[in-house]
């Protein structure tokens, strides 16, 4: 939580150097970007979700060693998605992806060089996550926060840089955040392989190791990670066409705004902590039942939840009596369309908000203990079916308005919490089987 809570103030610092020194159509130009730059990553990263369900059942059985293996072939299979798929095919492709969404030109200028520099850059993040994901399943979290907060202030001071073109180094503007995370990530994750190499953390490499590729390993990555990597897909299908919808308002470029500011910014607050709290039942879940205590497991999806109701109404206060100097101040933004969007935004996420933290959790304890599939059909139905179809339905009646799609947003997290808790209570995912690890029958 805490690293997910200071991470979030990298995308904080990148919208407003953006929006003071390019504009709000480099604020939406990030927005947009960044929701197609999610989908894709989301899936490549679906193989550490697999792994997660791994780790964390092999750490609950004592077994170090294929803890290891299982990092080493996760490694493996990220460094191959980067090289053959995400970094040529997001650049050949990122010009027909903004056009999805309806950006208008002015915004697309600004998104373009951005997205293809994510893509192409992107190796880094990969490893960071990776690592981070792996220490945390086998119970190690202050390890991937100290990274966290490396990659965090290192970002920023990149970002800075390139952004304004600080010394020496040329103002680019939009593009700069981009190279600013792809430096930062790159220097962090050498640093973690170099930690991995130590033989200091709970998952270790060392020179003796076997090389090759183990596709038995690979297999059982993909059989629990594909449907998380779907998952992740399905919901940022789901921002990306939400993004269409906004695109096709009267003020489309002031609404993205808005929307990148208040939703994938300031809701973020939110969302990245009870990620964070998602992982942490995701470990307790996996690691108690590889154990054999699935009744841990229940009590830790449980604590969580609670942890994250509170944090997301202190959070959902702030937003309801700041509202619009969180605009104004620290984004730069003066547009008074753009301010009064994003303050009408804030009111719908300050409830949203308590829904998304309890399905978070939720989510993390099915995933945790390899019920993957549910999760899946739970983002298909919730943001996909709900938040859309009303969004579509509403249109076919009369113009759509800024709060439909505000509303559409809210509904769909409802729908979410709802499923995912009543999933999690059938108790089906404690009879899942993981190959060499126990699981109650």
């Amino acid at each position: 939580m805490v690293q997910n809570l200071i991470g979030g103030f990298q995308g904080i610092v990148d919208h407003a150097l953006v929006g003071h020194f390019v504009g709000f159509a480099g604020n939406a130009g990030i927005g947009v970007a960044i929701q197609i730059f999610i989908v894709v990553i989301v899936f490549m990263m679906s193989v550490f979700s697999g792994m997660g369900v791994l780790v964390a059942r092999f750490a609950g059985a004592n077994d170090p060693e294929q803890v290891n293996r299982t990092v080493y072939q996760a490694f493996l299979a990220a460094v191959a998605l980067w090289a053959c798929v995400l970094a040529p095919l997001g650049w050949i492709l990122a010009p027909t992806l903004l056009g999805v969404v309806h950006a208008t030109p002015a915004v697309q200028a600004q998104a373009l060089p951005f997205l293809r520099l994510m893509f192409v850059g992107s190796l880094g993040m990969l490893l960071f996550f990776m690592v981070s994901g792996a220490l945390r399943a086998a119970g190690d979290a202050r390890t991937p926060m100290v990274l966290g907060l490396l990659l965090t202030a290192l970002n920023i001071v990149f970002n800075v840089v390139f952004i304004t073109g600080l010394g020496p180094f040329p103002r680019m503007g939009t593009a700069g955040a981009a190279v600013g995370t792809t430096v930062a990530s790159l220097i962090v994750a050498s640093f973690a392989a170099y930690l991995l190499f130590s033989g200091r953390l709970s998952v270790t490499w060392h020179r003796g190791m076997d090389l090759r590729p183990d596709w038995r390993v690979i297999r059982a990555l993909f059989r629990f990670g594909l449907p998380t990597g779907l998952q992740g897909i399905a919901m940022n299908v789901a921002g990306v066409m939400l993004l269409r919808f906004i695109g096709s308002l009267p003020q489309s470029a002031e609404a993205q705004a808005a929307y990148a500011v208040g939703y994938t910014e300031l809701f973020s607050f939110i969302t990245w902590t009870s990620v964070g709290l998602m992982s942490a039942a995701a470990t307790v879940a996996g690691q108690n039942l590889g154990a054999g205590r699935p009744d841990r497991s229940v009590l830790g999806v449980r604590v969580a939840a609670g942890l994250g109701l509170c944090l997301a109404a202190a959070i959902g206060i702030l937003f309801l009596t700041l509202d619009g100097f969180l605009f104004r101040g620290p984004f730069g933004l003066k547009d008074p369309v753009v301010v009064g969007l994003g303050v009408q935004l804030l009111r719908f996420l300050s409830l949203s908000g308590l829904f998304v933290t309890v399905a978070l959790t939720y989510t993390g304890g099915l995933q945790g203990t390899g019920d993957t599939r549910s999760p899946l059909v739970i983002s298909i139905i919730s943001q996909i079916v709900v938040p859309l179809g009303l969004c579509t339905v509403l249109q076919s009646m009369r113009p759509l308005t800024p709060a439909d799609i505000w509303t559409a947003i809210l509904f769909g997290h409802i729908t979410r919490c709802t499923l995912s808790v009543l999933r999690f209570r059938q108790g089906k995912w404690r009879t899942i089987r993981v190959d060499g690890a126990p699981a109650l029958t």
